[in-house]
């Protein structure tokens, strides 16, 4: 069963309004697009290895995505949750392409592609905190679970290396089709029930509740000011021209179309990259 599905990231949404909203002559546009290429290809990796996941029997598994708790100080995200009756699963996926190398004594990781060398935290010790996390979050409701950890690289020409004495790569490092075999392998590890149904739909609950969705200031990110964007109600078909409203709906300057509710599009924009709340002087 899916608790809880996968939204798509504030992180891409805000880019891609403030894309729209862009002044003509940003110098940081071309660093924007390619920070919105690297999110879209970070999500499309989680899709990935949902493919995988969703086919595990709903009935032993409860699954949560993009599940992001505090522990008192500040959050820990986890990619992707899977509850049973006997442990818990924490799932960090990578959508990392080219040949991945995964040193044990520095503990990073390091990526070759087109001749050039890229050095990455290491998802493993990411994960390892995760279960940390979890362990003593769980804790503190008196809810005493096995929780075990995988790394799963969700680009299947991915090739991933390691040297032989790194027996955590081993172990918890897989690509996206093993997980059902994977998973597997633990619910013949953990028998012992720990949670009954009623237990895990009370957990699923509580989860839920704690959950705190990511906030993102894209503009202080960027270091741009609200006062440069693109202002006005841009016409959704063509992407260039500025609508006007004209006898109760809006008519694009350019092409000429027109739509009723084209507005609504900007204040979404708005609530995306200024904040959630609006006067009428600004909403004008």
């Amino acid at each position: 069963m899916i608790a809880k599905e996968r939204p798509l990231p504030i992180k891409i949404l805000a880019t891609e309004a403030l894309l729209r909203r862009l002044p003509d002559d940003v110098e940081n546009q071309l660093l924007i697009e390619k920070d919105l290429a690297i999110r879209k290809a970070g999500r499309r990796g989680e899709e990935s290895a949902d493919y995988y996941v969703h086919k595990l029997p709903d009935k032993d598994f409860t699954i949560f995505h993009d599940l992001r708790l505090s522990n008192g100080q500040d959050f820990f995200l986890i990619d992707t949750l899977i509850i049973t009756p006997t442990f818990a699963l924490i799932l960090e996926i990578k959508n990392i392409s080219g040949t991945l190398y995964f040193d044990s004594k520095f503990k990073q990781l390091i990526r070759y592609k087109n001749d050039h060398e890229d050095g990455f935290l290491d998802p493993i010790s990411q994960a390892e905190r995760q279960k940390r996390e979890l362990g003593n979050w769980l804790a503190k409701k008196n809810i005493i679970l096995p929780i075990e950890f995988l790394v799963v690289i969700s680009n299947p020409s991915t090739i991933i290396k390691t040297d032989p004495q790194n027996y955590r790569a081993f172990k918890y490092v897989l690509h996206a089709h093993e997980i059902i075999e994977r998973v597997g392998k633990l619910k013949t590890t953990y028998r012992e029930e720990k949670l009954a149904k009623r237990d895990i739909q009370k957990l699923a609950r509580i989860l839920i509740k704690n959950h705190t969705p990511e906030t993102f200031n894209i503009l202080e990110y960027y270091k741009i000011s609200a006062d440069s964007l693109k202002k006005g109600v841009q016409c959704s078909k063509c992407k260039i021209g500025i609508m006007e409203r004209i006898y109760g709906q809006w008519q694009c300057t350019v092409c000429q179309y027109k739509d009723k509710a084209a507005h609504l599009n900007a204040l979404i924009d708005y609530r995306l990259l200024i904040g959630t709340s609006i006067t009428n002087g600004q909403f004008c």
